[in-house]
């Protein structure tokens, strides 16, 4: 079969419409191993990540100010300010398209000729107009050719994308069963089940212009049961890749693109460390390939020990974020079981003692939570300063399908249930007016110590 006679695909990545948005190694996984699969199963793709910094119709000097990069492949994205959705309109704050703006969205859709149908993933669910609008701009270029959606998004709220979206299929599944359904819809045929995620291609990163930085998943699914994360209903069970095969894919992008930077996605990197990841690191220390890895998503505290962090040391993490949520005991026990009195000590003091350094380390902490108060985050905050941590904000984000929604709904102000735009953590929906109005504060806290530890 040549190209020409291979049916398209168009595969969409939507920009973000927020007050707020962040490039830690932002990167559409899911898509990329979702145009892998039908690249190897036929398909012509076309990917279109609207959040791509590298888009060759991108260029500072136009009408958009060049975003900021920091070391590693993190920064800012192109933005510009857009007006705020009628239901945000009383929040007295600038709103942005983040990514490539529509006109050059509409170029991007022009070149493609006859595809079969157009892949849409999302992400959080209260970004919802950027998918609308990339379906929309779509429909003006190929108004007959079917779109489908999936993604985390999609599958939160399907209702909701159902009727809203645009889109003539809304795919609930995820994972694997999300993998099998799309090519089964395209194919017109069942696909052997189940799929196994050692047996995938890689990710399509190769579909870039430029590849900056791979991220990496060794594992999907978590052991724990955090009340206010949508990984348990996202990805209810466990599944592991083998080592060797994760080591495989390092290689491959390292040797053939010469990429330095991988990010892991997983959500329970650390567990059952010395079978897993500890076997991975080893094999990695063995290359001498001087690597940087990066944890965008917190790793586990427990899970550190002196072994596990002189590995993590020795196998070049540059990156490493904890996830230590709260520093009150007591009150953390209706949202998890992470973290025990003393463990974040201990972690911070093993890792250190191993070489990491101020400019390394970094812990998340939560705001915003349904009945946490402003002072219980000034306590954390005071927490992660005494032990020398940079220290994020994570404000909340209430999520359908999470053990904390109904609690959420009870508490918030605003109707989460009918507009997802209303979950959006910027607004700190589950927190009343006077715990609000101590955020800029905690914020300054945050930024205070930070510049005191550069100092």
């Amino acid at each position: 079969m040549t190209l020409k006679d291979k049916p398209t695909l168009i595969l969409i990545n939507p920009g973000i419409h927020d007050f707020a948005a962040y490039d830690f190694w932002s990167k559409p996984l899911g898509l990329l191993y979702l145009a892998g699969y039908l690249r190897e199963k036929g398909f012509d793709i076309h990917l279109l990540d609207c959040l791509d910094i590298h888009h060759p119709g991108l260029r500072a000097g136009l009408r958009l100010k060049a975003p900021k990069r920091q070391a590693f492949g993190t920064g800012k994205f192109w933005r510009e300010q857009i007006p705020r959705p009628e239901p945000l309109k009383h929040i007295r704050r600038p709103f942005h398209r983040y990514g490539i703006p529509p006109d050059l969205i509409l170029q991007d859709l022009q070149k493609v000729r006859d595809p079969v149908a157009v892949l849409v993933t999302s992400l959080m669910t209260y970004w919802y107009p950027g998918v609308q609008e990339a379906i929309g701009l779509v429909r003006q270029v190929h108004a007959r050719v079917p779109v489908i959606l999936g993604g985390i998004y999609a599958r939160l709220c399907p209702e909701h994308a159902r009727h809203t979206s645009g889109a003539d299929l809304v795919v609930e599944a995820g994972g694997l069963a999300a993998l099998a359904s799309i090519s089964q819809i395209l194919n017109g045929k069942t696909e052997p089940m189940p799929l196994r995620w050692d047996h995938l291609p890689y990710p399509a990163f190769d579909l870039y212009p430029k590849i900056e930085t791979v991220t990496l998943m060794t594992s999907v699914g978590c052991p724990f049961r955090c009340h206010y994360c949508a990984g348990p209903f996202l990805n209810p069970g466990m599944a592991r890749r083998p080592p060797l095969q994760v080591l495989d894919e390092i290689l491959f992008w390292h040797r053939r693109y010469g990429v330095t930077d991988f990010a892991f996605y997983d959500d329970a990197l650390l567990i059952d460390f010395e079978n897993h990841l500890g076997l991975l690191l080893e094999e990695v220390i063995k290359q001498n390939l001087n690597l940087r890895f990066h944890t965008p998503n917190a790793v586990h505290i427990r899970a550190i020990t002196p072994e596990t962090a002189k590995l993590l040391q020795r196998a070049g993490f540059q990156t490493l974020r904890l996830g230590l949520e709260t520093a009150d005991m007591e009150w953390r026990q209706g949202l998890d079981q992470k973290v025990a009195t003393g463990e974040f000590e201990r972690a911070v003091g093993h890792l250190k003692a191993m070489g990491f350094t101020k400019k390394e380390l970094g812990v998340y902490l939560l705001a915003g939570l349904p009945g946490q108060s402003a002072d219980s985050v000034r306590q954390a905050i005071q927490t992660a300063h005494d032990q020398e941590v940079d220290c994020s904000l994570s404000e909340y984000s209430p999520l359908p399908h999470t053990a904390l929604w109904d609690r959420a709904k009870a508490c918030s102000d605003y109707d989460l249930e009918a507009e997802p735009l209303f979950q959006n953590k910027s607004i700190l929906p589950c927190w009343d007016e006077i715990e609000r109005s101590r955020m800029p504060e905690l914020k300054k806290r945050v930024k205070g110590f930070r510049l005191e530890k550069e100092a």
